[in-house]
């Protein structure tokens, strides 16, 4: 009987087993045929095209893809603009009244407390708008007399200092009102300013009542949103909502108080050096400081404008300087304080954000560009971040508890 050197049931041990010849991975086949790789090219294939260009082909078609649904979104966007606007206006006012209706909900129904806010709003704006009427026409006679003299004064300042004689002056302001005269038809002008207006009435009906109903049955409407969506998303949905509502919140709230400081600033100043129509210019400040960058830059230059005209270079010197102190107050201590980090955005986008929205809505689309950058960028980290389950219901307690969640703001 011969030894058996396998194992006790008969088969060969590991030891004397024949070996398996193992050809490493990267080594080239004995019969000289390419195999493929795990791209789907072959060994040939992959050696005549570098990766970098594999990766960027890759990049390409998704980059397309990418862009062309962004520029139809656009043009989407654009077609309804009439109705995104006024809806998107109403999440800001949303965003900025919830916490007054929340205070009243506490006090009568939720429906009496809606339209209490809503009502105190219209009100509050038309006596803004009233007393800015009131000064215009009580101070519009001395104004015509103040810019006269205002004009002749710079007209003299201008000749003597770039020395341009009556005749170029002259010159220049008829080929100026000749572009003007040469711009448009006044019928065409006049028919585009009433469509204008009646996109504007109906634009402001359907900010009213979105608003209405964003108070009253807020919650309801984003639980309806949120079940349009497939269940399994839901979760990640409503956590987006309660992050863009923060943000939201967050910069509709600060920014109405460094438009508060800005339009007290500007407006002070402008009263003591007796501008015309200071309280006006003030609430231009205030309007025009929910556009960052851009709306300082234009309310800062009427008023410069109107000390220019009223009281000479000197005064608009002066009028310039205090315009410059307030956007610098507004820029170093105010929004870094009051925003932080929570809702920074990077100036570029700042920019473009505001370019876009110009082009889609003109000044309007302008106002609500950046804290829907602002809404976008957050939600964008929330969705691509790492965040844990954990985490993630921490974050929507803390921001239902400070009132960002669409359902409890």
């Amino acid at each position: 009987m011969t030894h058996n050197p396998g194992d006790r049931s008969g088969t060969l041990s590991d030891a004397t087993a024949p070996l398996a010849r193992r050809v490493p991975d990267d080594a080239a086949p004995s019969d000289g045929l390419s195999r493929p790789t795990d791209d789907g090219l072959s060994g040939v294939e992959a050696a005549a095209v570098p990766a970098g260009i594999r990766v960027a082909a890759d990049w390409s078609w998704r980059l397309l893809l990418i862009g062309a649904f962004v520029y139809l979104l656009s043009m989407a966007l654009r077609t309804v603009s009439e109705i995104i606007v006024p809806v998107a206006i109403a999440l800001l006012l949303t965003a900025l009244l919830r916490p007054v209706a929340t205070w009243l909900q506490h006090r009568m129904k939720p429906g009496a407390a809606a339209g209490l806010t809503l009502v105190g709003t219209i009100v509050l704006v038309g006596a803004l708008f009233t007393m800015v009427g009131s000064q215009f026409s009580s101070g519009f006679a001395d104004l015509t007399g103040q810019v006269a003299a205002g004009l002749e004064t710079v007209r003299d300042w201008v000749r003597t200092t770039f020395h341009i004689t009556d005749a170029q002056f002259n010159s220049y302001f008829d080929t100026i009102r000749e572009k003007v005269s040469s711009s448009g038809n006044l019928g065409d002008t006049a028919t585009s300013v009433g469509l204008t207006a009646t996109h504007f009435v109906a634009g402001l009906f359907i900010a009213l009542f979105s608003l209405f109903f964003f108070l009253y049955e807020g919650p309801r409407i984003w639980s309806w949103v949120v079940g349009l969506f497939p269940r399994a998303t839901r979760r990640r949905i409503d956590s987006s909502g309660v992050i863009a509502w923060h943000q939201m919140s967050a910069f509709v709230r600060a920014t109405l108080i460094v438009a508060l400081v800005d339009a007290i600033g500007i407006g002070v100043g402008a009263a003591i050096l007796k501008v015309p129509f200071a309280f006006a210019i003030g609430i231009l400040v205030f309007i025009f400081a929910f556009i960052p960058i851009v709306g300082a830059l234009l309310s800062g230059a009427v008023a410069v404008l109107l000390a220019l005209v009223a009281h000479g270079p000197g005064i608009a010197l002066i009028m310039l300087a205090v315009v410059i102190g307030v956007q610098q107050l507004e820029a170093h201590v105010l929004q870094p304080f009051l925003l932080g980090k929570a809702v920074s955005v990077h100036p570029l986008a700042v920019i473009l954000a505001i370019a876009a929205g110009s082009i889609i809505a003109g000044i309007v689309g302008a106002l609500v560009a950046v804290p829907f950058a602002a809404v976008i960028n957050a939600v964008g980290k929330h969705l691509f971040g790492d965040e844990s389950q954990e985490e993630l219901d921490r974050e929507m307690t803390e921001s239902a508890d400070e009132g960002g969640a669409p359902a409890n703001a």
